[in-house]
């Protein structure tokens, strides 16, 4: 039998697994800036230097991104270019968000499942909190779009897989220009507004009471009318 010798590890390889496991755990979401290296040498009680190094490591890995006087951003564990390409070719051929909302449709009707499955008391925290913003925005009538993308980036989260979340950011990054568009053409009216936070308030409730097919059922239906109503602005008709 052979016993190999135990090397001590490097304090920046301790770092780096310390930040790619909370990377992995879903602490810090694509796009999200880790905090600035002050900061990390103090929480983890080490020098800027060996945080430096840490961050070198992850770069290297492909989870982070230092940019010069930008600090350091979380990359997506999917293509990180792959969303900027996908919101030029909505933006020039808008009919290819459709596209989009179909395969949203199949993501978010099994995010919601597994949500439905797996969701800890902190993540229904997160979305009571979210459908509490919306009918705060319903009675001061604004409209609820931002809480909209959190919501389902929420319940992407919320199933506690890392690959269904950061798909989730790079669909939702590229489809927010569109996104935005839709909200303001189609989706304007108290009606409207109230019929949103009501699929909400449902695919929350059948989360809420682990009712993993009452949810996915939930979502299935929320999309499938916003996909109406994408290709009622797509196509310039009013909705």
């Amino acid at each position: 039998m052979r016993f190999q010798p135990i090397k001590p590890k490097k304090i920046s390889n301790q770092i780096a697994d310390q930040i790619r496991e909370s990377i992995l755990a879903g602490d810090f979401t694509p796009g999200e800036k880790l905090p600035p290296e002050r900061e990390l040498s103090q929480m983890f009680g080490v020098s800027r230097p060996s945080v430096r190094e840490a961050l070198n490591i992850l770069s290297s890995a492909g989870l982070v991104m230092s940019y010069q006087g930008g600090g350091t951003v979380v990359l997506s564990l999917v293509d990180p270019n792959q969303g900027n390409s996908l919101r030029e070719l909505i933006r020039n051929e808008q009919e290819r968000a459709l596209e989009v909302i179909e395969v949203r449709k199949c993501m978010e009707s099994w995010t919601a499942f597994y949500a439905a499955q797996r969701a800890l008391p902190e993540d229904l925290r997160r979305l009571e909190e979210i459908v509490t913003g919306m009918d705060k925005n319903l009675k001061g009538h604004l409209p609820p779009e931002d809480f909209d993308a959190n919501f389902h980036i929420t319940i992407a989260r919320a199933t506690h897989n890392i690959v269904w979340m950061h798909l989730m950011h790079s669909i939702f990054d590229a489809m927010k220009e569109f996104q935005r568009g839709v909200w303001r053409a189609v989706y304007n009216t108290e009606e409207d507004h109230n019929l949103l936070y009501n699929h909400h308030f449902a695919i929350l409730d059948a989360i809420r009471a682990k009712d993993a097919e009452g949810a996915r059922n939930a979502m299935m239906q929320h999309l499938t009318f916003a996909e109406k109503r994408s290709m009622a602005y797509v196509a310039g008709i009013p909705a």
